[in-house]
């Protein structure tokens, strides 16, 4: 068998004294935190997109990324030999998951039919390096925003013709996902918005995907797909305004249109940033409707506004997720997944490596303090007594909607004005939360 990666080993725990950029320093998956290991913790997953796919060209200049394994045609023999320097690469890193779009593992053909074909053949390799190697599908997707035929959205075309080829290649996707044992199927809105209003009848839009979302959960039925949807939200890039903007806008559509019980939430770091959220704050929104599913791992530049896709390497933001993960009861179908790209000026093979290698590391070091804090308990009960006043028989009225204004109004009436108010302690709290890193 050809080695794409020759002078890499299999990436092994050398411990945080290690100082070979080649061995993960906090990253041992069968360490147990709290009850389960590492690797049963994160689920680590690989994307398909920026990992084999991406040349690192930006609008700027060409393509930098050097990748023998791609001789730059879009044959199926060059996808399929991509194909196998990839799972080299999940297998040598150690990560359990990939994920992908159809349009990242097969060329698309010069007409539909073409395409499906393919894809066919790409995922017969697909489904042999899952065998030799043990690594899973996450999810798959489709990609409805890169061919010029999706400029005006996918779901949400004008174009009925548009509409209905994204119908067949979204079907198609949901087939090879269940085909290769897909954990769950994603759905990212990338041109499903507007860029001005004036051209736009946003109700009709909006009724189309909630359309064309209730057929994908017919067609899930009828193959028998028990892997979990997600709707990944983002607020722009590429349009001006994209209708799963961010996690609670989402939560509105699905519940809009009767879908909640049939999706949760893949939320990414950088896309919370475009929309003007902390990623926690987002994970608490999907937590909070029962809806968070899994979470892309990535990290923006505060001095870019766009949707740079960098490793995640802050401390702090990894804890917090694995913080919101923990409380909620760990992922059951989701995962961590490296939605992330090296820069353009890491173009080599082994850059691939090092910024996985990072990002693992980032996340087994957020996974042990979020269980640190936890254990420790001063957190939570500092958050339970703060919320103490409303544990009396009528703040468990009002939260089981059983009182009214009045019988508050006769509450308060004879006390005379509010007790008062006790200080939220947030610097306190952000000492503990530091005590921990």
């Amino acid at each position: 068998m050809t080695a794409y990666f020759p002078d890499v080993p299999k990436i092994q725990y050398g411990g945080p004294k290690s100082r070979n950029p080649l061995e993960f320093k906090h990253y041992n998956p069968d360490e147990t935190v709290g009850e389960k290991t590492m690797k049963e913790h994160l689920r680590f997953s690989v994307v398909y997109w920026h990992t084999f796919s991406n040349p690192l060209s930006d609008p700027f200049g060409a393509g930098t990324a050097q990748r023998p394994w791609d001789d730059g045609s879009n044959s199926v023999a060059n996808a399929q030999r991509k194909a196998k320097a990839a799972f080299e690469f999940f297998e040598k890193i150690g990560a359990p998951f990939y994920a992908f779009h159809d349009r990242d593992v097969a060329p698309e053909g010069r007409t539909l039919k073409e395409s499906h074909a393919n894809l066919d053949e790409v995922v017969k390799v697909l489904k042999d390096e899952q065998a030799r190697t043990g690594v899973n599908l996450l999810w798959g997707t489709a990609n409805l925003f890169s061919n010029p035929r999706y400029m005006h959205g996918a779901a949400t075309s004008p174009n009925f013709d548009v509409f209905a080829f994204a119908a067949a290649q979204v079907k198609k996707a949901m087939e090879v996902t269940l085909d290769l044992g897909g954990a769950g199927y994603t759905f990212w809105g990338g041109r499903e918005g507007y860029s001005t209003l004036l051209n736009t009848d946003m109700k009709r839009e909006l009724d189309h995907l909630g359309r064309f979302l209730h057929m994908a959960v017919d067609y899930k039925k009828q193959i028998g797909f028990n892997g979990a949807f997600y709707i990944e939200p983002k607020p722009k890039e590429p349009t001006k305004h994209q209708y799963d903007s961010d996690a609670a806008a989402c939560l509105n559509f699905l519940r809009t249109y009767d879908l909640l019980p049939h999706f949760k939430l893949n939320l990414e770091t950088n896309h919370a940033t475009l929309a003007g959220h902390e990623m926690m704050h987002e994970m608490e929104a999907a937590i909070g409707s029962g809806a968070l599913g899994s979470i892309d791992a990535n990290t923006g530049d505060p001095l870019l506004g766009w949707d740079t896709d960098q490793f995640p390497t802050n401390i702090y933001l990894t804890a917090q997720c694995m913080l919101c993960i923990l409380q909620m009861g760990g992922f059951s179908t989701g995962g961590v997944n490296f939605d992330a790209k090296v820069r353009r000026e890491s173009f080599e093979p082994i850059d691939l490596f090092y910024a996985h290698i990072g990002g693992m590391d980032a996340f087994a070091r957020g996974l042990k303090i979020a269980q640190a804090i936890l254990d420790d308990g001063r957190w939570q009960d500092f958050i339970k007594n703060r919320y103490a006043s409303w544990d009396c028989a009528l703040g468990h009225r009002v939260e089981s909607r059983q009182a009214s204004f009045g019988d508050l109004e006769a509450y308060i009436l004879p006390k005379g004005d509010a007790a008062r108010n006790v200080s939220g302690r947030q610097e306190m709290l952000e000492n503990l939360f530091n005590d921990f890193i």
